[in-house]
């Protein structure tokens, strides 16, 4: 790998996984320096290695202790995920106030298998161009992308890590959790949303028959749109929309759609696929729509349908800031955002007044989605997964290399020999 100064890096709280600490550690095997600052229990489960202190103190006094640790250790790069979290939002201000990198990661906006590393942030604070012009340019200098699936990750090792993590971090008086000021960033607590989710994935069999029977009983009838729920837990709902919870969007959107749609159209609405169930959605949805003059049009479709099937038989989707919006570009579907999105562009994603997509909307610009495609594969992207190998450690490696070299957001060099 080639040579590059060495940095001072800090990590706050990461992927569930032990993603952030094989990360330090190959940083440090460079000759970086490689801190961490532990906010729970379950922060010191997935960090190994030195650098670690915990933070124990309320959130007001956040910003004074860091301040202090930034200018003690020197440091030159904060790397986390969640940028929208109350002490990730704090830390973020000083890091700028001071002139040091930020670098956010988290799921890839493409999927299966990939990882996005970001500067400052994701969504709405993303620096990747939001003109047509300026992404066709940055495409021009990207290889094409290799979008077949390298790798698998585990669902159960996932969810194991996670109950760990945030049934570990409810310990706040034990001897050996001592972090009696730490608030969950979750909506929900975790022990119903764990039982619900495993309740969901009880059905999962049951509810995928269900959905593609009612699929196949809608096709030639008129036209299918999608609105594809998110987790309200999801950060992005809260910072980088107007809406929030799912209730409000959902309602926005029937009311567009009794307003506006051709009168032989649904609207499909589907759940995300990790939901706990905590809200009866269908019941729910199933009310909003009465109550706009169109519940026989309006059905609600469970988590477990594979997204590309539902996509393919819909004209058009809606969604708040999801990546499957994305997904639908590459599969030539109109896209509508109703928050912020990376993919929120002209010629991507519908520009025009809301209740007019039911109608008007064309399909994304293929020549510009593929450049859109291709830009993010190459600048924000790194083949890999967080919970199961050979993919996390794909994730390392091309994580460390970008944060050696200092090339967060721009095309990597092709590796030396």
């Amino acid at each position: 790998m080639a040579e590059a100064p060495p940095r001072r890096f800090l990590f706050l709280q990461g992927p569930i996984s032990p993603f952030f600490a094989e990360t330090g550690a190959g940083l440090r095997a460079l000759g970086h320096a490689v801190h961490r600052i532990n906010f729970c229990l379950g922060d010191r489960l997935f960090w190994r290695g030195p650098g670690a202190v915990d933070y124990r103190g309320r959130e007001e006094d956040w910003p004074g202790f860091l301040g202090g640790f930034l200018e003690a250790r020197r440091i030159t790069d904060l790397v986390l995920l969640g940028e929208q979290r109350p002490l990730h939002r704090a830390a973020i201000a000083l890091a700028k106030q001071r002139g040091i990198a930020v670098t956010v990661t988290d799921f890839g906006y493409l999927r299966p298998d990939w990882i996005v590393l970001e500067q400052d942030g994701m969504g709405a604070e993303s620096r990747f161009p939001r003109a047509p012009e300026a992404i066709r340019a940055l495409a021009a200098a990207c290889p094409p992308a290799d979008l077949a699936p390298c790798f698998q990750d585990d669902f159960a090792t996932q969810a194991r890590w996670d109950m760990a993590y945030h049934l570990a971090s409810l310990l706040k008086w034990w001897p050996l959790a001592p972090f009696p000021h730490y608030r969950r960033f979750l909506l929900h607590h975790p022990v119903p949303a764990y039982l619900g989710t495993g309740l969901q994935l009880l059905r999962r069999g049951r509810e995928t028959r269900r959905d593609a029977a009612l699929l196949e009983a809608l096709r030639g009838q008129g036209p299918l749109f999608l609105f594809a729920m998110q987790m309200e837990t999801d950060y992005s709902v809260r910072a980088y929309s107007r809406f929030p919870d799912n209730d409000t969007a959902i309602a926005e959107v029937v009311a567009s759609f009794a307003r506006a749609a051709p009168a032989t159209a649904h609207l499909l609405v589907k759940l995300h696929p990790l939901d706990p169930g905590l809200k009866r959605w269908r019941r729910r949805i199933t009310r909003i729509a009465t109550a706009a003059g169109v519940g026989p049009r309006v059905h609600f479709l469970g988590g477990a349908l594979p997204a590309d099937a539902a996509i393919l038989a819909c004209r058009g989707i809606i969604t708040i800031n999801s990546t499957l919006g994305i997904r639908a570009l590459q599969l030539g579907r109109a896209v509508r955002v109703l928050g912020q999105a990376i993919y929120d562009v002209p010629g991507l994603a519908w520009q025009g007044v809301a209740d007019d997509f039911w109608q008007e909307a064309p399909p994304p610009d293929p020549v510009l989605a593929g450049d859109f495609i291709r830009a993010i594969a190459t600048c924000l992207q790194s083949r890999g997964v967080f919970y199961a190998r050979p993919g996390l450690d794909a994730a390392v490696a091309a994580t460390v290399r970008r944060l050696h070299l200092g090339l967060v957001g721009v095309p990597l060099p092709e590796p030396a020999g």
